[in-house]
């Protein structure tokens, strides 16, 4: 089943991640979410664990995303489950959320790792998926992940997240090169966070509030001018002619100006990046006995 997503031609990016948007909520914000009209095929199911983000995403058998949650976590450090236990309840929370929504049980789902990971830590992401009352079906690099929504065949795409920049250079659609490093939104909450003598989740709420980024855009800067002499240094002497990011730390106005300015090559955000990789992890899942 999943030759049906990665080499048939499926849905326009747009269109996909517009729908993700739609259905895959933000949890728990106190309201009951809407039921989903019911699917009798195959479930596919991508597990994202974020350094600022667990996210959740449910596909039909056509590739179009059904139900989803996200929540704010600190689970994760750098690519790396920190509160194993944490983890496993907050996602066991999601799935029973999602569960009630689409009327059936989710049996299982794939998950994805940053670039880099040691394989013991990316092993552990897989007990967490199981652990949470799911088989682990598959694993998955997020930037590989990412490209199987976009379907770039030439150029990088950068998954900026809570903890890390990763970055994947593509040449006629396959993986030639990836790097991860350390620096993502959570270093731009802590700088927040520092320069007002703030909590870091009152610097996290000031992040994400589109009224006060504006304001707050000249202090974190400099975070991002790191994120962007990283990706500077990973894509040199590679031929890469585009960049485009991905995560939920690229929805900061402004940072694809600065990673443009600072790596001189055009850069752009994807359509809600925070749903890019989560789609592409479900994208892989595929249910056992199914190639």
């Amino acid at each position: 089943m999943i030759e049906l997503f990665l080499n048939a031609a499926g849905p326009d990016p747009e269109v996909l991640l517009s729908r993700a948007h739609d259905v895959i909520l933000p949890g728990p914000n106190g309201h009951k979410p809407p039921p989903v009209t019911p699917s009798q095929g195959n479930l596919h199911v991508g597990v994202d664990l974020g350094t600022a983000y667990t996210v959740l995403a449910v596909l039909d058998d056509q590739g179009i995303p059904l139900a989803g949650e996200y929540r704010f976590t600190q689970v994760v450090r750098d690519g790396l489950v920190v509160d194993y236990i944490g983890a496993v309840d907050i996602l066991r929370e999601m799935k029973h959320t999602v569960e009630a929504r689409l009327g059936r049980n989710l049996t299982h789902a794939a998950s994805g790792f940053p670039p880099g990971v040691p394989m013991a830590e990316v092993r552990s992401t897989a007990n967490v998926v199981e652990a949470a009352g799911m088989a682990c079906s598959d694993l998955i690099d997020e930037p590989t992940a990412a490209n199987n929504v976009l379907g770039i065949r030439d150029g990088a795409i950068v998954d900026i997240g809570g903890g890390t920049t990763g970055i994947a250079i593509f040449r006629e659609g396959q993986v030639v090169y990836t790097a991860d490093e350390t620096t993502g939104g959570t270093h731009m909450s802590l700088v927040i966070a520092g320069g007002a003598d703030l909590s870091f989740e009152a610097a996290e709420e000031q992040k994400i509030d589109p009224a006060q980024q504006s304001r707050l855009f000249p202090i974190v800067r400099p975070v991002m001018e790191k994120m962007g002499t990283i990706i500077e240094k990973h894509i040199r002497g590679q031929d890469v002619e585009t960049i485009v990011l991905v995560g939920g730390t690229s929805l900061f106005p402004g940072i694809d100006t600065v990673i443009a300015e600072i790596t001189r090559l055009p850069t752009r955000v994807a359509s809600y990046p925070l749903f890019v990789t989560p789609v592409g992890i479900a994208m892989h899942d595929r249910p056992a006995g199914q190639n």
